[in-house]
């Protein structure tokens, strides 16, 4: 989560142009590391989408403070307006069971290893692509086959960003940056695959 104060940003102009900066500067790699033009890779992302909702899977997104708040937010409006079944796993009773009884490292795993299955979507938000629960999840969606998206900032060469299918990073050095740059290009994705009324086949 953000902190009170982490940049030298002195005017709302200035956050601005920062913003626009770290937005300007969002990209696309592929699970090889190859880059994708940006229209590229949300067209990618749609397509991928698209997929599990034609084959009537399941999206589940992850993520730790600001960042589970944006999971929960994105995965209510992909079942709501893009007709995705979507799951989190930011239930109390099961986080505190799993982070009591296992550990916290696997309160995202364990659920997924359980429920997860190949064809399905994994989409991990991080914003430093370093917390070990994020890594975890993105192992067990591996080991079973689905397809993993995930959403990183700050330093480009974070673990999470090479365990993704498609991995989307904005260069943003703060938290706060990293975070907003993450809603709008959430955002995006989401009016894509509303926008389509057709299914992939």
């Amino acid at each position: 989560m953000s902190s009170v104060i982490e940049t030298s940003t002195d005017t709302w102009r200035r956050y601005v142009d920062d913003l626009a900066g770290v937005l300007g500067g969002l990209s696309f790699t592929r699970a090889d590391g190859s880059g994708l033009e940006v229209d590229d890779g949300y067209a990618t992302w749609r397509d991928l989408t698209l997929r599990v909702r034609s084959q009537r899977r399941t999206v589940y997104m992850i993520g730790n403070g600001a960042s589970a708040s944006m999971a929960s937010h994105f995965s209510a409006d992909l079942a709501k307006n893009g007709r995705v079944h979507t799951q989190t796993f930011f239930d109390l009773a099961l986080i505190t069971a799993i982070s009591n009884d296992i550990s916290y490292e696997q309160v995202f795993a364990e659920p997924l290893r359980r429920r997860g299955e190949g064809g399905d979507m994994l989409i991990a938000i991080s914003s430093s692509g370093k917390s070990p629960n994020i890594l975890a999840a993105a192992a067990v969606a591996a080991e079973l086959g689905m397809t993993i998206v995930t959403l990183t900032g700050k330093d480009a060469g974070n673990p999470l960003r090479r365990r993704g299918d498609l991995n989307l990073h904005v260069p943003a050095p703060t938290y706060g940056l990293t975070e907003t740059a993450h809603a709008a290009a959430l955002h995006r994705w989401m009016d894509l695959v509303q926008m389509t009324d057709g299914e992939l086949t």
